[in-house]
């Protein structure tokens, strides 16, 4: 059985698209191939590093991509989820084929305030969420 691609987007590639990517390879992997990619690629959120890093999955390493790249290489999904606020969203280039394009809004973490302890509190949280909505969308989406 062929793996079905998503393509996970946010602005800066940098937190919460790489943390939906790492979710969904790990967890789906029998079924799904994930990448993610950026309106505007940035660096990785160190924050966001160490809270994958507290359950064991290493993202350290991971480049982040211009979604815009992707789109000009050709490449197709059958799933394009984008993760940031509605209006980043819509800037998404339309990737040819029969794709679902889903919207799953998370608050961005590198605008997370405080100490960094607070941050990776609050950075904690959207990684939880994250993980839910992605095991919901492995009961919903996956082969029987």
């Amino acid at each position: 059985m062929e793996k079905k691609r998503v393509l996970f987007v946010c602005v800066h590639n940098s937190a919460r698209s790489q943390m939906a990517e790492a979710f969904l390879n790990k967890l789906g992997e029998e079924f799904f191939e994930a990448e993610s990619a950026g309106l505007e690629p940035g660096n990785l959120n160190p924050i966001v590093v160490k809270a994958m890093q507290e359950i064991g999955i290493d993202i350290s390493n991971n480049p982040t991509k211009s979604v815009f790249e992707l789109f000009k290489q050709g490449r197709t999904y059958d799933y394009v989820i984008t993760v940031c606020d509605p209006e980043a969203g819509e800037k998404c280039p339309i990737f040819p084929g029969k794709v679902t394009r889903l919207h799953w809004f998370f608050e961005d973490p590198s605008r997370f305030t405080g100490t960094d302890e607070e941050k990776l509190e609050k950075t904690r949280a959207i990684r939880d969420k994250i993980l839910d909505t992605i095991k919901k969308f492995l009961v919903q989406e996956s082969p029987k």
